[in-house]
């Protein structure tokens, strides 16, 4: 098979380095990494199971080993490519270049027991994180706004430089929760509020995915047993929790994916919650915090052992409060298994 990538993840995946500079290669049984010389050393110390080649015009050198090995046929994934490289490569030859959509992530859908041990890594960190985060805000969340809860939620989850961050954190309070990708706002959080913290953090370049919702009181811990003062959102969480609780311990290997969010949206749908679930139950995570499978009603993917993916479900009613819980889980042993171990 051949095929070229660009995209980061993608080419680590290939041969256990990238940077922002480089296309990866196969043909057949040869593979070719190629970068330009600020690279240089970093490649040739950690590219394994292919050729470093160095070059300013990326393109140009892709162009050449093409020719010179006369090939014929070409895979790439477009959503990797701009209009302007692809072109470099793809004019004047004779290659037949066929777009498969997902390229990557269909290869990795399936994670080897080494990936599962890093993801399982990184989703205990993110776990750890949550509660040194719930000490922080604790101490000194209240009275602050929006962009200082999610500065500080920056710095305590990152471990002040030592991890890198699967996203910009999601940190709303009250109505700004109804957002499902809410930005900061100069909401400031005050005891009894609704707080969501969406976030994750990478360990060996692996995401972490989790997100909790809170009655922000004097003792809050970012946990999944809460109690609320206002009813409406008290019997709104206890449907997302039992929403959440249900998916986990009924998916199953061999399910197809729509059949999981079915599992999720049902309960939300026969408590009167329906409208408000306005989002899929989840996502494959893994070198992208957004990759396959999709947990979503139009999907017909088969879950099998191996798959990582978020549970996610959520109410959102606007200008009043959003809820969302969610875990990532595993598939082993033909069961769902939260890799945080909480």
């Amino acid at each position: 098979m051949n095929y070229m990538l660009k995209d980061e993840n993608a080419i680590y995946y290939e041969c256990g380095y990238s940077c922002d500079n480089a296309l990866y290669i196969r043909l057949g049984s040869d593979a070719f990494f190629i970068t330009d010389s600020r690279y240089t050393i970093d490649a040739n110390e950690n590219v394994k199971d292919a050729e470093v080649l160095i070059d300013r015009d990326l393109y140009g050198c892709a162009h050449k080993l093409l020719k010179k090995n006369a090939i014929k046929k070409m895979i790439f994934d477009p959503k990797e490519w701009t209009v302007d490289g692809f072109e470099k490569i793809s004019q004047k030859n004779k290659i037949r270049f066929k777009a498969v959509l997902d390229f990557s992530h269909k290869k990795r859908i399936v994670k080897t027991d080494d990936e599962l041990k890093i993801i399982s890594k990184a989703a205990r960190l993110g776990a750890k994180a949550f509660k040194d985060l719930a000490k922080a805000f604790r101490k000194n969340g209240f009275g602050k706004d929006e962009y200082t809860l999610t500065h500080m939620a920056k710095g305590i989850l990152g471990d002040f430089g030592k991890y890198e961050l699967s996203f910009d954190p999601i940190v709303a309070i009250n109505k700004n929760a109804a957002k499902p990708h809410a930005t900061p706002t100069d909401i400031v959080l005050e005891k009894n509020d609704l707080l969501l913290v969406d976030a994750g953090l990478k360990y060996k370049r692996y995401c972490s995915d989790r997100t909790r919702t809170v009655q922000a009181d004097k003792y809050f811990m970012f946990d999944t047993h809460q109690s609320y003062k206002r009813k409406k959102i008290q019997k709104a969480y206890d449907v997302v929790l039992k929403a959440h609780d249900n998916a986990i311990s009924k998916a199953r290997s061999g399910m197809k994916a729509k059949k999981i969010d079915a599992l999720t949206r049902d309960i939300i749908e026969k408590a009167g919650f329906g409208e408000y679930y306005v989002h899929s139950t989840g996502h494959g995570v893994g070198l992208d915090i957004h990759e396959m499978p999709y947990i979503s009603q139009k999907s017909d993917t088969i879950i099998e052992d191996g798959m990582v993916y978020t549970i996610e479900p959520g109410i959102y009613v606007p200008n009043e409060f959003g809820i969302r819980i969610e875990d990532m889980v595993a598939m082993v042993d033909g069961k769902a298994t939260v890799l945080s171990g909480n």
